[in-house]
C-alpha cells in the first residue's frame, strides 16, 4: 500500500476536507497548498499525480495526534535533592 492510499483511507475514514488536512499539517509545523495536496489524491494515471513523499504522510501522522488528543503536556522538571 502506497503512502497516497493510506492519505487517501483517511482522509475518507476521518471525512477529513483539504482545509482540514493543511491545518492538520500547520500543527506539525509542515506548509502545503491544496494544490499540493490534490495532486497526492489525483489516480495514478492522472498527468499531475504526485507520489505522496514519506516526509508529509509523517508530518500529517504527528499533526492528527496533537489534532485529536491535543498538544503534549510540558513536562515538570524534578529538582534533585541536595547533596
Amino acid at each position: 500500500m502506497s503512502n497516497n492510499d493510506v492519505m487517501k483511507k483517511l482522509r475518507v475514514a476521518l471525512s477529513l476536507r483539504d482545509d482540514d488536512i493543511i491545518e492538520i499539517l500547520k500543527l506539525a509545523n509542515f506548509r502545503t497548498t491544496k494544490t499540493e495536496l490534490s495532486a497526492i489524491f489525483r489516480a495514478d494515471d492522472h498527468p499531475n499525480f504526485q507520489p505522496c513523499k514519506d516526509q508529509l504522510l509523517r508530518n500529517f501522522l504527528n499533526g492528527l495526534v496533537i489534532y485529536k488528543r491535543g498538544p503534549m503536556p510540558k513536562k515538570e522538571k524534578k529538582e534533585e535533592p541536595n547533596a
